[in-house]
């Protein structure tokens, strides 16, 4: 554990308090709370206390010289992957995650749906990339259970918060840059910029591996780093062809003009994107070929990714798609992959509080042009009215096929009756989240909870 906090909720007798200026909130305001908590040592920019006090010029740059002065010869021991990009970080980690540790490699992950050694869930974390004392200490935890490896997502707000500016990395990977996050950025542009702040902070013989399909590569292929580029239309590792069928999928990629055969689970275009991520690690860190066939057909989407349900001959999807491109590689994946199926897509997607607005329409178009039907249900709404996101996203367009039931049980439980034969359901934006937020409060929300018990009841009534 260590010994310096920016919470002071957690702080532990003898610890050292430092007060950070955050979007929301400042550290200023929290000093008496972690002086009772028992700090021994308080760091500000300004001002004295009962307990010794530091004061500095800037107390983010204090924090992160500290943390890498006392912690990053055990980090050093370990390999640090980070993977950034506005869809894909969670499944890549996880992939590789879950590839390390079955290849005997025990590896820790950190990011959106928890903190994971091997493949247990030890606590759900509050940020997709946690707080720079939080980062630490779970890095550090990983270390003391005996991991080798861990594999951390970072997104675009941990990095232009400095939260990851002193963690050391092996591999830094580039999924891809879509319409994102501009609520805190501004533009693509800086959006980009806080993202390539990963690619500046890989080891001396650290290797990064950059989506060759999106438009933003050239911001992330940095003179003096060790460069490897993927994609469908070229680079280094080329995919050159794929197919999708009863839910699985047969990819091919060519690296050094020797061809590669995988087949995964994972399904759709944009997961044999995802797959190459931890095939391009999993080479450089010198598994063989056979190793990687293997554990690439055995591992599994994290929670919330692509999960099916089957119920009678039709097929339930859960997905956290949230975001433009997130919804319509969710769709276009679905659609290949039920192929052979004669029924209907019903769609369920949501649209956040306190996001780009903009997002909303572009989100429900997708929805609602491919589906037979398109449900709009409740997410987080933080402290937004639901009327304005509701008309942001549906009020200006044509198409008749939707409706709106802003209670998330109810929108699922309408999804499932409204299925057929070979019909398929995909319910979008919650994923493995089991409550909304809604003006401060975390209401509980259960996506598969509410299917698998609507289908018990089902079951009771066609049986009765």
């Amino acid at each position: 554990m260590i010994d310096i906090q920016t919470d002071s909720r957690k702080i532990k007798k003898g610890d050292t308090f430092v007060a950070l200026k955050g979007i929301s909130s400042n550290g200023d305001d929290y000093i008496e709370d972690a002086i009772k908590n028992g700090a021994s040592k308080v760091v500000v920019e300004k001002g004295s206390y009962d307990v010794e006090t530091i004061v500095v010029p800037d107390t983010r740059e204090y924090l992160n010289e500290y943390l890498s002065s006392h912690y990053n010869k055990i980090l050093g021991e370990m390999i640090i992957i980070g993977v950034t990009g506005t869809n894909g970080k969670t499944t890549d980690c996880y992939l590789i995650n879950e590839a390390l540790n079955k290849l005997g490699c025990k590896c820790a992950y950190i990011g959106t749906i928890g903190f994971y050694i091997d493949k247990t869930r030890i606590c759900p974390l509050p940020n997709t990339s946690p707080d720079a004392c939080d980062l630490y200490d779970l890095i550090i935890r990983a270390y003391d259970a005996g991991c080798k490896a861990v594999a951390l997502e970072v997104s675009s707000h941990g990095l232009y918060l400095g939260r990851i500016k002193t963690i050391p990395f092996d591999y830094a990977g580039f999924t891809n840059l879509t319409h994102a996050h501009l609520e805190l950025h501004g533009t693509k542009e800086e959006y980009a910029k806080a993202k390539q702040m990963l690619f500046r902070m890989l080891k001396d013989d650290g290797k990064a591996f950059i989506n060759y399909d999106d438009e933003w590569k050239d911001t992330f292929i940095l003179d003096g780093n060790d460069n490897y580029t993927y994609g469908f239309n070229g680079g280094d590792y080329h995919i050159t062809n794929y197919k999708v069928s009863n839910f699985e999928t047969e990819f091919t990629y060519t690296y050094k003009g020797e061809t590669n055969t995988i087949k995964t689970e994972l399904i759709g275009k944009y997961n044999v994107s995802n797959a190459m991520m931890p095939i391009m690690i999993l080479d450089k860190m010198g598994y063989s070929k056979e190793d990687i066939r293997k554990v690439m057909s055995e591992v599994e989407p994290p929670d919330g990714r692509m999960n099916m349900i089957k119920y009678k001959t039709n097929r339930i999807i859960i997905d956290y798609a949230h975001t433009p491109d997130g919804v319509k590689n969710a769709m276009e994946a679905v659609n290949e992959a039920k192929e052979g199926m004669k029924g209907n897509l019903y769609t369920i997607f949501t649209c956040r509080g306190r996001r780009d607005r903009t997002m909303r329409p572009i989100m429900a178009k997708l929805a609602i042009e491919g589906s037979k039907i398109g449900i709009m249900t409740g997410d987080h709404q933080y402290d937004e009215d639901p009327r304005q996101i509701i008309d942001d996203a549906v009020g200006k367009l044509d198409a008749k096929n939707y409706e709106v039931i802003w209670n998330r049980r109810d929108a699922v439980r309408r999804g499932i009756d409204l299925l057929k034969d070979e019909d398929i359901l995909l319910i979008l934006g919650k994923g493995y989240e089991k409550y909304n937020i809604i003006n401060g409060e975390k209401v509980p929300v259960d996506d598969i909870g509410t299917i698998e018990e609507y289908l018990k009841e089902l079951d009771k009534i066609t049986t009765s």
